[in-house]
């Protein structure tokens, strides 16, 4: 079987509400399609209803091309060349409203993904009542644990972004009030353990379906942002059989060749040669429909293609000297490329501003292309064994009762991997300095440091001069064609400061 999963199902594409989003934007019913009193009828029909539920993941609402962008831009891990786009530039500077199209299209793919996650589990007893004949219980039980782990998925990416949030347990084409964000986290933890009860474990299942080890390490991620520290370590403790890439290899997390490797906990699918065709018409931006198997990160972000951003003095002057993931996150002139035939020099970081210090290494081609091309099948590794070891730290270090000497032993692990000696005091304070540390420094560039620092409660101190502003800037504004085409969310029901 093919290592990516193909998340196009033209057969459904008249099958799927939208959850409160503007319904002039997908045909809500299509009388020449499969609908769902007549599917639901062979193994084919529940995976390919599972597979359109992943689909959302591609758009470029998402992983395509914007989430990067917004994430990057105002952790401050990426900065803004001259050319970077008008809609982007905002996230820079906290100066996005609610009139953003980023905004509005990261909502609207969340919320078609979890319409078409609520599809499958809405015909959860159509699918049950299959013969074990046509469809094994196991299979049918992973099936559904999909479908749990895909809408807490995009609920999580949700309540991140925008705090309270309409809740949608069933499909439905009518927009719902927001519910408090404390009830999106019950959904999202429910969906999780049902997920981690019923998906099958990594080995067993199909690279590129979410395995049972992707919901254990989300319902710790999940519940380590609720601070419960103790419930998040017990979760973590079960992602077992991973390990971190080889001292010397970090940066096979990030090429195409080596996907799904030992460190790979969940990673969302890009292949082009699945088909790019739709990758820009409106469809591309949230509606996961079509063909649009690939990403542009690396065109956008490549300092030999687009440079739309780049890697800023102070997050380059983050890393200690001999730390073996500064040469695999970044070029820098004399970094070598193309196989190692060519070297960058410092005009291969010129700009019209200016020459750069250093572009962006991870998730680029150049390691064996000349040009991005535009086209990009590297996967985004969203959760690695080295985020696992770190929040396994953080859990050790901030629960009652917690070790230091654990969480030290933890850190040290994704340390080693980089070259660097460990010399932490076995305090709480000296410890939490240091998983701060390594985050930014491990995850540089795959936007982790903004979430990371909103629930630190020191995004005012690390974000100083960028336009912050605390008590507005740690939430995104609902967008604008939510308010205006849901009833029961008005523009006055927006977040504090929009």
């Amino acid at each position: 079987m093919m290592k990516k999963i193909k998340h196009i199902v033209a057969a459904l594409l008249g099958v799927f509400a939208i959850n409160s989003c503007d319904t002039s934007e997908l045909e809500l019913t299509n009388p020449n399609t499969l609908s769902p009193d007549t599917f639901f009828k062979t193994e084919a029909q529940v995976e390919s209803a599972v597979n359109a539920a992943y689909a959302n993941l591609q758009t470029r609402g998402l992983y395509a091309r914007n989430l990067a962008f917004a994430m990057d831009l105002m952790a401050q891990d990426a900065a803004g060349n001259p050319q970077l786009e008008g809609n982007k530039k905002p996230f820079q500077d906290f100066s996005f409203n609610a009139g953003n199209d980023i905004i509005q299209y990261y909502w609207e793919s969340c919320f078609l993904g979890i319409s078409r996650a609520n599809f499958v589990l809405d015909n959860e007893g159509k699918i049950n009542d299959l013969p074990n004949s046509v469809l094994s219980q196991a299979k049918k039980n992973k099936f559904l644990g999909e479908a749990h782990f895909l809408r807490a998925y995009y609920y999580f990416l949700l309540v991140n972004r925008f705090g309270d949030v309409p809740i949608y347990k069933t499909g439905t084409i009518t927009g719902a009030a927001r519910s408090p964000k404390a009830e999106a986290f019950d959904l999202i933890r429910a969906d999780l353990e049902f997920a981690s009860q019923n998906l099958l474990p990594r080995g067993t299942e199909v690279v590129g379906r979410v395995t049972k080890e992707a919901a254990y390490a989300y319902l710790g991620k999940v519940l380590l942002y609720e601070k419960k520290y103790d419930l998040a370590l017990a979760a973590l403790n079960n992602v077992t059989g991973f390990s971190l890439e080889d001292k010397g290899s970090f940066y096979n997390n990030f090429m195409e060749e080596t996907e799904h490797g030992k460190e790979s906990v969940f990673e969302v699918e890009f292949n082009e040669n699945n088909g790019t065709g739709n990758k820009w018409d409106d469809a591309g931006n949230s509606g996961g429909t079509g063909f649009a198997e690939s990403t542009l990160r690396g065109q956008e972000y490549g300092n030999l293609s687009w440079f739309n951003v780049y890697p800023p003095d102070a997050l380059l002057n983050s890393y200690e000297a001999g730390d073996l993931r500064f040469g695999d996150t970044f070029y820098v002139p004399g970094s070598k490329y193309l196989n190692g035939t060519r070297t960058m020099t410092a005009q291969n970081f010129n700009t019209s501003a200016g020459l750069r210090n250093a572009g962006w290494k991870k998730y680029q081609n150049y390691y064996k292309k000349e040009d991005e091309a535009v086209q990009s099948s590297i996967n985004f590794k969203v959760m690695r064994y080295a985020d696992v070891l770190l929040m396994k730290a953080e859990c050790e270090n901030q629960r009652d009762g917690g070790s230091q000497t654990a969480a030290i032993a933890f850190i040290k692990e994704v340390r080693d991997r980089a070259g660097l000696t460990t010399a932490i005091a076995p305090t709480k304070e000296a410890v939490f300095t240091a998983i701060v540390h390594e985050r930014k420094v491990e995850f540089a560039g795959e936007q982790s440091r903004f979430d990371d620092i909103i629930r630190w409660g020191n995004a005012s101190t690390e974000l100083a001069g960028s336009g912050f502003q605390a008590g507005k800037n740690e939430l995104w504004p609902i967008p604008n064609r939510e308010t205006s085409s849901n009833p029961n969310i008005k523009p006055s029901d927006n977040n504090p400061g929009y």
